[in-house]
C-alpha cells in the first residue's frame, strides 16, 4: 500500500541555477536565461508532490481511460497559488491546465509540481507545454515520466528546449507516482490490464479452513469489495467457478462506475444462471482482448492453479495476501503448482483487522 507523511528532495534538472538545480536548498543566483527571481528563503518540496498525489488519488477513476494526474502550482513566494485534477470526459482538462487556470497571474515565475510528465501533443485537449509556457511557470517537478509509446514528443524536453528547468521527483515518491498509475502505465505499454493477484491463507499458507467459509476477517473481506470496485474486471478460473460459484460483484461498497466485468478462464460450460463471462482462449491472447476492451485493471481471485498458470506466464504484476491468525494444517498450499521461483519487490506489510496484507511487485510499475 501507498505510504503517506514522508518528505521527499528533488532530483534537480540541467539549470546551473542553484534553487532550480536543488529545490530544498536556499537559492542561489540565477544563472544567464534562467527566469528564477527567488529570494533567500528555503523551499520544501516534499509536500507539494505530496499534495499533487493526494489530489490525483481523491480523483481515482473519475477521467477513465485517461490517466488522472495531480498538479500544485507553487509562487514565487513559496505558498500555493493554484491546484487541481484530470477532469472528468474526453474534453477534460488535464490537471496541469486546472492548476494553471487557477493560480493566474500568480504563477509567472513559479514551479508547477506534476504527477505525470506535461503532455506535447494535441489529443482531446490542447498540450499541457503549451499553458506552461503562456503561464510564465520557471521550473516544473515532474513526478514521473509520460510512458506511452503512442505520444508523439516529450514534454520535459520541449520545456527545457523553451528555458524552463525540469527537475525529477526522488525515487521513492517517484515510485509512488508510478505506483499511482501502475494500471494505465501497463495498459498504454504492453497492451494488457495490470493484474493483481489477490488471495486469503492461514498462518501455515493454505488457502482454505475446515469448517469454515472464511479464511480472512470481517475487514478484510471489505477490502476486498473495495478492491473490486476500483478494478476494470474480476476473474477466477473454472474450478473455483465449479467448487464456489462466485458473483465476484462489489456488495456494500460505492461503485461511482458500476460494476467490474465479471470473467471466467477456463473451459466451460459455466453453471446455470452464472453472470460470469467465460474466457477460453490462451491467457496472453485473452489478456490482449481485454486491453482491446479499454480494461485496464484486472483483479485475479482465483485458487493457487490459475495463479501459477498467470504467474508462470509473467501476467501477474501485483500480489495481495490476506493472511490470517489461523491455522489449517490440512489442504492445499498457497502456490502448490508453481514450478519456478518468482522474485517480488517493494513487499509491505499492513494490518487489515485481525489479519496481515502482504502487498509484493512482480513487475514493478
Amino acid at each position: 500500500m501507498p505510504r503517506s507523511g514522508l518528505g521527499f528532495g528533488i532530483r534537480g534538472g540541467r539549470s546551473s541555477c542553484r534553487h532550480c538545480r536543488t529545490f530544498t536548498e536556499r537559492p542561489g543566483s540565477s544563472s544567464p536565461g534562467c527566469r528564477c527571481q527567488a529570494g533567500p528563503r528555503i523551499i520544501a518540496v516534499g509536500g507539494f508532490l505530496e499534495r499533487a498525489l493526494a489530489l490525483a488519488g481523491g480523483a481515482q477513476g473519475r477521467a477513465y481511460p485517461k490517466p488522472t494526474v495531480g498538479a500544485v502550482v507553487v509562487g514565487p513566494d513559496g505558498t500555493i497559488a493554484g491546484e487541481g485534477a484530470t477532469e472528468p470526459g474526453q474534453a477534460g482538462r488535464h490537471a496541469e491546465r486546472v492548476a494553471l487556470a487557477a493560480a493566474g497571474d500568480k504563477a509567472e515565475g513559479g514551479t508547477l509540481y506534476v504527477t505525470l510528465e506535461p503532455c506535447a501533443h494535441h489529443g482531446s485537449t490542447p498540450p499541457c507545454t503549451d499553458a506552461v509556457l503562456e503561464a510564465g511557470i520557471a521550473r516544473v517537478v515532474v513526478g514521473q515520466s509520460d510512458p506511452n509509446p503512442n505520444v508523439p514528443g516529450g514534454g520535459r524536453e520541449l520545456l527545457r528546449a523553451a528555458g524552463i528547468a525540469v527537475g525529477d521527483a526522488e525515487a521513492e515518491v517517484a515510485f509512488r507516482c508510478r505506483q499511482q498509475l501502475e494500471a494505465w502505465r501497463t495498459w498504454v505499454t504492453k497492451g494488457r490490464p495490470f493484474v493483481t493477484y489477490k488471495v486469503a491463507v492461514t498462518l501455515d499458507g493454505r488457502v482454505a479452513v475446515p469448517g469454515s467459509r472464511w479464511v480472512s476477517g470481517e475487514e478484510s473481506r471489505r477490502l476486498v469489495h473495495e478492491l473490486r470496485a476500483a478494478s476494470d474486471a474480476v476473474a477466477v478460473g473454472m474450478g473455483t467457478v465449479r467448487w464456489d460459484n462466485p458473483r465476484l460483484d462489489a456488495r456494500e461498497v460505492p461503485t461511482p462506475r458500476g460494476q467490474p466485468r465479471r470473467i471466467a478462464f477456463g473451459r466451460g460450460p459455466l453453471p446455470e444462471g452464472s453472470e460470469l463471462e467465460l474466457r477460453s482462449e490462451p491467457l496472453e491472447d485473452e489478456l490482449g482482448a481485454l486491453g482491446s476492451d479499454g480494461i485496464q485493471s484486472l483483479l485475479l481471485e482465483g485458487g493457487p492453479t490459475l495463479a501459477a498458470a498467470f504467474l508462470e506466464r509473467g501476467l501477474v504484476d501485483k500480489l495481495l495476501v490476506f493472511v490470517a491468525p489461523k491455522l489449517s494444517g490440512e489442504g492445499q498450499g498457497l502456490f502448490a503448482g508453481l514450478s519456478a521461483s518468482v522474485a517480488l519487490t517493494h513487499l509491505e506489510a499492513t494490518h487489515v483487522g485481525e489479519d496481515v496484507l502482504l502487498s509484493a511487485y512482480a513487475h514493478e510499475p
